[in-house]
């Protein structure tokens, strides 16, 4: 008895020691990642899939604390803070970051993306990691690229069916200057505004229309001051996984892999969620009473050609090499 109890014991303490070695080379780590989206938003479930893969790969030694909205400031002063290595990680869309990394501009171009396919084989191939390079250079470490989607058009007006409809539509846009140069080519009176003054702008008619993905406008109940939603996928944003250079540098290999690792993973359930709910949303917005519209593919093209010049006029602030990247990868995922 006392040699099958000593037996025993043994071997419980070998597994240990197994178990314990295996993670031997990963620091107990908490990483700081903030936001500005809700707990709800599909980045919550890429979040949770992140540390659900930590968790696993490294014995639960790191461990993400996510917060939410806002919750820890906005997204241009967290990723300032990960540049000065005061903060570990931020997911950001690319919008922001313009004024950082001026190359990232290209993604602001408007109509660039048909579709989510042709996102993801630009995004996850060599353009993305040209990109990677750039930001690598001003202190981030880009970890992987998720998705915020592609923007729709909302007004009190009319619908847009045709590039004509855009004309004196008081429209809400970032501040941002591919964005107001785009819709001042179409037609419209594009108005930079802070997004949590759009609903109150929206209700008292200060402003006619705004632009966001589908979730964005349910979630804003923007259908509550608005009538008609047009499905012109103008632009599309990713939104990018973002780590501190200088607390990267920090890490040893193996706990850099699986932070590369984890965020690859969490990628797959942010875009399948994304997408999902986009679809999802659009049907409720319809059930809602919104008056959804597609264009036409012969209309989406006469858009693509009012704002041609958009190109031209932008390339000097983005720069020709970003531009003729994106493009090029795009002829290429075209079949080009």
């Amino acid at each position: 008895m006392f040699k099958r109890r000593t037996l025993t014991t043994a071997l419980a303490a070998a597994t240990l020691l197994v178990a314990t070695s295996s993670f031997a080379q990963f620091a107990e780590r908490t990483i700081k990642f903030t936001n500005g989206v809700n707990e709800d938003h599909p980045v919550g479930l890429g979040v949770k899939k992140m540390q659900e893969v930590l968790n696993a790969k490294t014995g639960g030694k790191i461990k993400i604390n996510a917060f939410w909205g806002g919750a820890a400031g906005g997204d241009l002063p967290a990723t300032q803070a990960l540049r000065a290595g005061t903060q570990e990680m931020v997911c950001t869309s690319s919008s922001p970051l313009v004024g950082i990394v001026k190359e990232l501009g290209a993604f602001d171009l408007p109509f660039l993306f048909a579709n989510e396919k042709e996102a993801d084989a630009v995004l996850d191939g060599p353009a993305g990691a040209y990109f990677n390079k750039k930001l690598e250079a001003v202190g981030l470490i880009n970890l992987a690229y998720w998705e915020n989607g592609f923007r729709n058009l909302t007004n009190s007006k009319r619908p847009v069916n045709k590039a004509e409809d855009f004309d004196g539509i008081k429209l809400r846009v970032m501040q941002n200057n591919i964005f107001l140069d785009t819709f001042k080519t179409l037609g419209t009176n594009a108005v930079p505004m802070a997004f949590g003054e759009v609903f109150t702008a929206l209700e008292t008619r200060t402003i006619d229309g705004q632009e966001n993905p589908f979730v964005t406008i349910e979630t804003s109940k923007f259908n509550e001051v608005q009538k008609y939603l047009s499905v012109t996928r103008h632009a599309y944003t990713p939104f990018l996984i973002l780590y501190s250079k200088k607390l990267w540098d920090q890490l040893n290999p193996q706990e850099q892999a699986v932070l590369r690792e984890a965020a690859m993973e969490g990628q797959k359930v942010e875009r399948a969620a994304n997408r999902a709910l986009n679809e999802k949303s659009l049907v409720s917005l319809k059930a809602k009473g919104m008056m959804v519209n597609d264009i036409s593919p012969a209309e989406q093209r006469r858009m693509f050609e009012k704002v041609k010049p958009v190109y031209d006029r932008s390339i000097p602030a983005i720069g020709n090499e970003a531009v003729s990247t994106v493009l090029d990868a795009l002829k290429k995922a075209r079949g080009g």
